[in-house]
């Protein structure tokens, strides 16, 4: 591609450790650190406003209380709100859906149109990265000597060891590994609406569906015993759950849908927008909010690869790894992880 697409671009731009698992967590908190320093460098959309979970009935908050308990025993900050101070914080949000809820003050947004394009510039400007953009690799080989990949322009690049980052590409290089990788691939959809700036969400909003979803709530004891209510069948079988991130003019992205199938299904999936899910995604975002969600600017579909071990690692040679397939996580624990797979490369 002429610069990055895919889905670096097509995301929320939340960076919220407290909805992963314990295991990921620990590279979402890494992620936050390591954003946090990049704030001291420029302007990279990162903003640090924090996130709500918000519970609409009594076993969400059940969860959240749970939640709460085991991340502040684990040195995780966070606060809990009765509905009142939900209320008090997020006035925007309508009284009769909000029992109560759980901040994050760490937790951190970007603009994921800008954030991967600003950071790359920045790197490539400290001469620390050469980014060569319009070209595929097409081969990737290890010698004796050294390691080589080609391009489709036919120019060759050397080096001591490989990373092959590919995003949901699966039909380039190695692909009989892909085949037997058992990734898959997510369809999610989203939409933003025109600029509201009497609207004041400032927080990334998490709701009673994402509650439902989210690993760190699905690792909480109490978990199990959560029936789900008749209404929510539909969102369920549809992977919906319902957040909320305002833009620095005022525009709110929501979402989001899941659609999952085989890796080479992407092209069938499509680009377009369901109409049916972008209905229960809207009907159910008006009961939590009380602005008017309309007009929307622009819809588009989302993709990423995942994998049943949470990632898709593979040693393709001695100094060649294909790391792949980080499912919906990559924005708030990639910065963590790849500091991690780095050291693991060299064994530091």
């Amino acid at each position: 591609d002429p610069r990055q697409k895919g889905s670096s671009t097509q995301n929320f731009g939340q960076v919220v450790p407290s909805g992963l698992s314990k295991k990921w967590n620990v590279y979402g908190q890494r992620s936050l650190k390591i954003y946090q320093e990049l704030m001291q460098q420029g302007d990279f959309t990162l903003k640090q406003g924090g996130s709500l979970y918000v519970a609409s009935d009594e076993d969400e908050l059940m969860l959240l209380e749970e939640l709460s308990e085991r991340h502040l025993q684990a040195g995780y900050t966070c606060i809990s709100l009765t509905k009142k101070g939900v209320l008090d914080r997020f006035p925007d949000l309508n009284e009769s859906y909000v029992k109560g809820g759980l901040f994050y003050p760490q937790e951190m947004s970007v603009n994921p149109l800008e954030f991967v394009h600003r950071f790359t510039n920045y790197l490539a400007e400290k001469n620390l990265v050469t980014v060569k953009y319009g070209q595929s690799v097409v081969s990737a080989a290890e010698t004796s000597a050294q390691c080589q990949v080609e391009t489709e322009t036919g120019q060759s690049f050397t080096a001591e060891k490989i990373i092959i980052c590919c995003g949901y590409t699966f039909n380039l290089l190695y692909p009989e590994v892909f085949k037997t990788s058992g990734i898959i691939i997510s369809k999610l959809q989203m939409m933003i609406t025109e600029p509201q700036p009497e609207v004041k969400l400032q927080a990334n909003i998490l709701t009673g569906l994402t509650i439902r979803r989210y690993e760190s709530f699905t690792e909480c004891g109490s978990f199990s015993a959560i029936k789900t209510p008749e209404r929510l069948i539909p969102y369920k079988e549809a992977g919906i759950h319902i957040l909320f991130k305002q833009e620095n003019d005022g525009s709110i992205i929501i979402g989001d849908s899941h659609e999952y199938g085989h890796f080479n299904q992407r092209e069938e999936m499509g680009d377009h927008s369901r109409a049916d899910f972008d209905e229960l995604i809207l009907g159910e975002a008006g009961r939590i909010v009380n602005f008017k969600i309309a007009p929307i600017a622009r819809k588009w579909a989302g993709f990423y690869g995942q994998h049943p071990d949470d990632i898709f690692v593979y040693q393709a040679d001695k100094n060649i790894r294909i790391i792949t397939g980080i499912g919906g996580k990559g924005m708030t624990s990639s910065a963590g992880f790849a500091e991690q797979s780095i050291q693991n490369l060299y064994e530091l």
